[in-house]
């Protein structure tokens, strides 16, 4: 499940069809789960013949599960595939956990870990119904939980800048590095000129996910093969915003190296130019949405023109 590629079937994809399907595997894998369970839950034991019986019909369950996730094309989007793969192969971990709970377990009692592994396959199994349906809701999903570890990020800086002098304050002293000297833990005044800059570019970058997430909500469609295509590259690259923003914010901490800065800042600029214009190019982007791309095109120039000639000098 994890590795595979699916086959295209050569029948027509029906997506009501293969909700359904995968609804009904989901729910007959957590029915084996409790039998399985509670066929282990007290002596005396299951015969030879029960557990030829149970370990069948959890081994139809889970092949069932997969079998029905294969159905699923990589033309219906991948983001959507991502996310179903993941929920199925945390179905078939979570069975995988129980039954070697089970083997592992004294016989005399129920333990917690069975108790505990059979609470997660129906977790596992319970999370069909939160997925999203199409590529559409996929991707609405993915920018929105981009968009949360953004939002910490931004706050987290804020914080620090606020906080003033001491962004360590809240470390205790480590006996082996000795005193830092003051370079390493405050931020001079041409480093606060540097970074306003940068937290320029890390506000952009939640700006533009919250802008592309409205669009995408408002507008966005997964009915030919190139919506859903446009979708899956503008969730392709705005998984790449956090991570850069990431980067840039560790190199915000004192001692500041300004080049690491600007290499960093230069690296997120370049992504989220990327992530604009993939959004204007694409079907979430019609006329209406055109000014709030133009604007964040220019809000990124102006920080990046503006980290630029602030770090002028180290070059």
């Amino acid at each position: 499940v994890a590795e595979g590629e699916p086959g295209e079937g050569r029948e027509p994809f029906e997506l009501p069809r293969f909700w359904d399907a995968l609804g009904q595997a989901f729910q007959v894998t957590s029915q084996e789960a409790t039998k399985l369970s509670l066929a282990f839950s007290r002596p005396p034991l299951p015969s030879a013949e029960d557990c030829r019986k149970l370990s069948e019909d959890v081994q139809n369950a889970i092949l069932a599960v997969a079998t029905v996730y294969y159905w699923l094309p990589k033309g219906q989007g991948t983001t959507l595939r991502k996310m179903v793969r993941d929920a199925t192969t945390e179905v078939v971990e979570g069975m995988i956990q129980l039954t070697d709970t089970i083997l592992n377990a004294p016989v005399e009692s129920l333990s917690q870990e069975q108790l505990i592994s059979t609470g997660g396959v129906w977790e596992a199994c319970e999370q069909v119904s939160n997925l999203p349906r199409d590529n559409q809701a996929a991707v609405v999903s993915a920018l929105a939980a981009c968009l949360g570890v953004v939002k910490d990020a931004v706050e987290e800086m804020e914080h620090a800048l606020v906080e003033g002098q001491d962004p360590y304050g809240d470390i205790m002293e480590d006996e082996e590095l000795g005193f830092r000297g003051n370079r390493d833990t405050y931020w001079s005044e041409a480093d606060r000129q540097l970074l306003s800059s940068c937290m320029g570019l890390m506000k952009a970058s939640k700006a533009c996910l919250k802008k592309v997430l409205a669009a995408v909500k408002a507008h966005g469609k997964a009915e030919s093969p190139e919506q859903i295509a446009q979708l899956d590259d503008l969730a392709d690259i705005a998984n790449e915003i956090s991570p850069s923003v990431d980067e840039l914010a560790l190199s915000m901490y004192p001692p500041v190296n300004p080049l690491a800065v600007r290499l960093n800042a230069a690296k997120l600029s370049s992504v989220l130019k990327k992530v604009l214009e993939i959004a204007k190019t694409s079907h979430v982007c019609p006329p209406s949405e055109e000014g709030w791309v133009q604007f964040l095109t220019g809000a990124v120039d102006h920080n990046m023109n503006k980290i630029k000639s602030f770090t002028q000098g180290q070059l």
